[in-house]
């Protein structure tokens, strides 16, 4: 049997506050629903024996009217070539108590036969037997030990045994995304009594065991995630092969770093549009970063946004990484903290939880605001006591 897997889609996931000029939806929104279904057109044409979906097909529990319609649309495409779909809940778009109505309720009530998608979901194991295989579903559970639970209730088949499941594995508890109900996987469940693991909540594309994948996300769901691999797995159960299969998404485009040191503000504004022009048509709808290192505050407050006006309308969005020599923030870069840099951190943290592009900058501004505040008074008090 030969099987597709893919996980995190976060149909419904918005940002950067550009519109569709016709429909007045988010651009960002919009590119999501657009490659998700052209991903599954693409799948269809490999023609595998099932799709897998490890969780999070939604961003949320309460989903836009456009993710359902865009999800049922796919949901139909894949009936219709024959393709059945087998899904778990992930930690997004799980109802977080019994009284909540699960997103996935409306998916098995679209019109599917018994046999084209198989939904696992309110903190439920399910078994599906489905050709020589068994799949055994896990959504992402309420509770950590709810993973132990079902696991102790699996009853393995002689043939196939698939586990699909949302989480983190412990040998990637240093990455966690830091959302709600986010579980770490016991590595015992992580059998090697699975022919293979299907598995979905981290958004790189990895392997963590002999047996044991995570597909990825789709698409990019923040900065952090610039240099992670993205797209789907096919996998032959039978051969245990594995590749990577490569599916529409809107780029994110590092455009380099530039060494701000004793540059003016108008050569750092040169040295951007250099980089956006040396990449290209790239860059056009795409999301793209680029890095000013060693840049001074008062140089960065200085840019010309007019100048940078122009290239940020070919995009999706530009994000200025800045660097800052004079940052208060790095303070603790070279003292007994770990290095840690801890505006930096709770930059990527509010990038994690995907708000709302004007919520997102509000959040950093004052957030980063408080935190420099509070250590500038620290280095202060230490320059006081030296």
């Amino acid at each position: 049997m030969k099987i597709v897997h893919l996980a995190d889609t976060h149909l419904g996931l918005s940002a950067f506050n550009r519109v569709d000029p016709e429909t007045g939806m988010n651009l960002r929104e919009q590119f999501i629903y657009d490659n998700f279904l052209a991903a599954i057109d693409r799948i269809i044409g490999l023609r595998p024996d099932a799709l897998v979906h490890a969780g999070d097909l939604f961003h949320q529990v309460k989903p836009k009217t456009r993710a359902y319609t865009t999800a049922l649309d796919a949901l139909s495409r894949l009936r219709d070539a024959g393709i059945p779909v087998l899904m778990v809940a992930g930690n997004h778009s799980m109802a977080k108590t019994r009284y909540t109505a699960s997103p996935f309720e409306v998916l098995e009530r679209g019109g599917f036969r018994a046999g084209d998608l198989y939904v696992a979901h309110h903190n439920r194991y399910r078994q599906v037997e489905l050709g020589d295989a068994v799949f055994h579903l896990i959504p992402n559970m309420l509770l950590p030990e709810g993973y132990r639970t079902a696991y102790e209730g699996i009853e393995f088949s002689s043939g196939t045994n698939v586990l699909v499941t949302h989480g983190l594995a412990s040998i990637l508890k240093d990455k966690r995304l830091h959302t709600v109900a986010e579980h770490e996987l016991d590595a015992t469940i992580l059998s090697d009594r699975f022919d293979y693991i299907a598995l979905g909540h981290y958004h790189n594309q990895v392997q963590v065991a002999d047996n044991a994948w995570y597909s990825g996300s789709l698409e990019h769901c923040n900065y952090g995630e610039i240099a992670e691999e993205k797209g789907g797995l096919a996998v032959d159960l039978a051969s245990g092969k594995v590749e990577h299969i490569d599916l529409p998404r809107t780029p994110m485009i590092s455009l380099g770093r530039i060494n701000c040191d004793g540059l003016s503000a108008r050569e750092v504004v040169d040295g951007i549009l250099d980089a956006a022009d040396s990449a290209g048509k790239k860059v056009y709808q795409a999301i793209c970063q680029v890095t000013l290192d060693g840049i001074r505050r008062e140089t960065l407050r200085a840019l010309d946004q007019k100048a940078l006006a122009e290239v940020r309308s070919r995009m999706l969005d530009l994000k200025l990484q800045v660097l800052a020599v004079d940052d208060p923030s790095r303070i603790f870069y070279e003292d007994s903290l770990v290095g840690l840099d801890y505006v930096a951190e709770f930059e990527r943290f509010v990038e994690r939880e995907h708000l709302a592009g004007g919520d997102e900058e509000f959040v950093k501004k004052t957030g980063t605001a408080v935190l420099r505040s509070v250590i500038a008074r620290h280095k202060e008090v230490e320059s006081a006591s030296e």
